[in-house]
């Protein structure tokens, strides 16, 4: 019985490891080489050892300017979509978690059935709508865009979330005289926070990293950082594989500082929402 314990042990370690150096791996690379000398970044075998340079960031702030304003686009886009995606699922959620019938039922399918949709199966027919509304290479058409391509998931979630609060502390407050908003704002928050922090981290990640609508629906003012970075790999000089790790590295550090420090909450709030009771 033993032996048999710690072989199962041993066999969750070794997938726990290598789960962790598939994640890790590309990851570590791309930063690695972002501070490789240019002659050392794909060499064989690969250079562990090696002296650090910023050279290549000193190149990305020199020949890439856009990069940045696209780093600021993606800010910007990211922030509006978060906002109105959370403030859409809350209100959404509330709806459907306290309120039953024929329709919201069908309408919560339909949401399943919506997050299947593959975005080009949208994209395209969306084009001529957005060109005649003259909302393309604007910040606007990718906020909601973005918002309304997760609205439906964080809806399910925070539905989840909300259905773990007794309705007897709504009956209580609407007795007491007060308003749907004034329960949903100072009831139902402070109670589903942990859920609004996970569907914020599940937007962010999506509209920091998000290239096909930005592919389409931009082209100047608001082209965000991984269309600039796709830029490079095309670039008609050749691709300068230093500063694109280093743009990469850049593009990807707010991210993974994010969810990292939103880990806990994020973990905590799925959790609150795998259970009932």
């Amino acid at each position: 019985m033993r032996i048999e314990r710690l072989l199962a042990n041993g066999g969750r370690l070794v997938a726990v490891a290598l789960i962790l150096i598939w994640s890790l791996f590309p990851i570590a690379f791309v930063l690695m080489s972002s501070v490789k000398p240019a002659k050392d970044i794909f060499a064989a075998p690969p250079k562990f050892v090696f002296e650090p340079t910023i050279r290549h960031y000193l190149d990305l702030i020199a020949k890439w300017g856009v990069f940045f304003d696209g780093l600021l686009n993606s800010l910007i886009v990211t922030v509006g979509a978060t906002l109105l995606a959370v403030v859409a699922s809350v209100a959404a959620g509330y709806i459907y978690s306290r309120h039953s019938g024929r329709f919201l039922s069908a309408s919560a399918v339909f949401l399943i059935v919506v997050r299947l949709i593959p975005p080009i199966a949208i994209t395209l027919p969306l084009f001529p709508v957005v060109n005649w509304l003259r909302l393309n290479d604007t910040h606007l058409v990718l906020i909601l865009l973005y918002a309304t391509f997760f609205v439906s998931l964080g809806t399910l979630l925070m539905r989840t979330f909300i259905d773990q609060v007794p309705r007897e502390l709504d009956e209580a407050a609407l007795i007491d005289g007060a308003s749907r908003f004034t329960i949903l704002r100072s009831i139902i928050l402070p109670i589903v926070a942990p859920g609004i922090l996970a569907v914020s981290v599940f937007v962010v990640v999506f509209a920091w990293n998000e290239f096909l609508f930005a592919f389409v629906f931009t082209a100047t003012r608001a082209k965000t950082a991984p269309l600039v970075i796709s830029e490079m790999i095309g670039s008609i000089d050749g691709v300068d594989w230093g500063i694109l790790f280093a743009a990469a590295t850049v593009q990807l550090l707010p991210v993974l500082l994010f969810v990292g420090f939103m880990h806990r909450y994020l973990v905590a709030g799925l959790s609150a929402g795998a259970t009932k009771g």
